[in-house]
């Protein structure tokens, strides 16, 4: 028995794979592309794919949001998860990686799901909310450049429903989070995320150790 989070060996994180991944065809085969792209080290796991296509479905969310779409993995997951009506804007600079994943969700039969806006996410999460868009999503998982984590943070807020949740991935940094050595401004600012989101009173939060760590806040109510 453990009363803390168990380490994951080679070996045990197979047999969590084995034993509750159920990835679609399409997606496996995005995932095994994306490992021959350079920095495929971007791809989320296939578990956390899974737990954010599971959060959507038990949050019943239809309006989504992605910062940080690489090849279409992320985003993938999420679309198959949305209703027939869903949609998700993804968030993105790079007009090749995510040509990839426009194929494969043409192919899953959810390209009409996903909003791909090729511009810098500032930009793009303003001009939402500019539209009137605020208060209007269910959900938002952030994955782009640490650097701007803060905006992106704020902005997302802005643009989620009260019950609303944001997931922010990357959150333990490979445990150098821990590393005081680290001082590069990547890494200063998933610190400086992760104690905002955790003392933030307009959130309720949960860090949790799966991938490279996502940290969770649903947005209170007023």
């Amino acid at each position: 028995m453990a009363n803390r989070s168990i380490d994951l060996s080679d070996a045990l994180y197979d047999y969590l794979l084995e034993n509750s991944l159920n990835e679609p065809e399409v997606m496996r085969r995005l995932r095994e592309e994306t490992a021959t792209v350079p920095l495929s080290i971007m791809q989320i796991a296939p578990e956390q794919g899974q737990f954010m296509a599971l959060l959507v479905r038990l949050m019943g969310a239809k309006r989504c949001i992605e910062v940080g779409t690489f090849t279409g993995y992320s985003a993938l997951a999420v679309a198959l998860a949305l209703p027939p009506d869903g949609r998700i804007v993804a968030c993105d600079v790079n007009a090749e990686t995510t040509a990839i994943g426009q194929r494969y969700w043409q192919e899953a039969g959810v390209a009409g799901k996903i909003d791909l806006r090729l511009a810098p996410a500032v930009e793009t999460l303003e001009s939402l909310l500019a539209n009137g868009e605020a208060g209007t999503y269910d959900f938002a998982f952030i994955d782009a450049d640490k650097s701007n984590y803060d905006s992106y943070y704020e902005l997302s807020l802005q643009l989620l429903k009260p019950g609303g949740l944001i997931a922010i991935d990357n959150v333990l940094w490979g445990g150098d989070v821990l590393d005081l050595n680290r001082t590069d401004s990547d890494t200063l600012a998933i610190r400086a995320i992760n104690t905002k989101v955790s003392t933030d009173s307009r959130v309720q939060c949960s860090l949790i150790p799966i991938g490279d760590g996502l940290m969770l806040a649903r947005k209170q109510s007023a």
